[in-house]
């Protein structure tokens, strides 16, 4: 689990649309072939219901959030993409209650991107640091 967190943070760092470097004039990138990453403000963890930064997306602020108490998503919710730009680490758990005998995995808060979860989540829980 911890080389799919560094991949995807490896992943996200290369993903830099084309525009944000400086020989994006010289060299333009179709924007049909540009990746981009779902958009989700600084401070914030966003979680899309499908794959990829696809379908709903929730929005979640440290201003409405209990700081290391488990977030249960809906009834019938789950997420499989997120990206966690709240300044601090977030744990998303397979499990409804942030029970660790299900699959769990904690993303750096500096800007963690992704796009597919390797399981269905349907909790969080973001620390202190």
């Amino acid at each position: 689990m911890r080389t799919t967190v560094f991949a995807t943070v490896l992943a996200a760092t290369l993903l830099t649309p084309a525009a944000a470097t400086p020989t994006a004039a010289a060299s333009p990138v179709p924007a049909a072939s540009a990746p981009r990453l779902g958009a989700c403000a600084a401070g914030e963890l966003c979680l899309w219901a499908k794959p990829d930064f696809k379908g709903a997306r929730q929005i979640h602020e440290l201003s409405g959030l209990d700081i290391d108490s488990c977030v249960p998503l809906p009834a019938g919710t789950t997420v499989q993409a997120l990206a966690n730009r709240t300044g601090r680490p977030v744990t998303t758990y397979q499990s409804g209650e942030c029970a660790e005998t299900g699959e769990f995995e904690t993303y750096p808060g500096s800007g963690t991107w992704v796009p597919q979860s390797p399981y269905r989540v349907r909790a969080f829980k973001v620390w202190e640091r």
